[in-house]
């Protein structure tokens, strides 16, 4: 079953409570989202480690070909 997009902004959300996130649905077909999470804990982290954080902040729902959402394009920044 797809993913929604407020369902997977409050996955992220639970591991980054003060992050702004923006999550757009591409395609219309709740199966392939980008996501922009812009949080003060990715100070000093680099892209890769950033990038891991979030992933694992969504407990699995894009493991394999039976994970609930099949694809996010994901940005994360430092807030200015």
């Amino acid at each position: 079953m797809p993913m929604q997009a407020q369902d997977i902004e409050a996955l992220i959300r639970e591991s980054f409570p003060d992050a702004e996130i923006t999550i757009t649905d591409l395609a219309g077909d709740g199966n392939h989202y980008a996501a922009e999470v812009i949080d003060a804990s990715f100070k000093g982290k680099n892209r890769v480690q950033q990038q891991r954080a979030v992933y694992a902040a969504l407990k699995g729902k894009m493991d394999g070909a039976h994970g609930e959402l099949h694809a996010l394009a994901l940005t994360t920044k430092v807030p200015e």
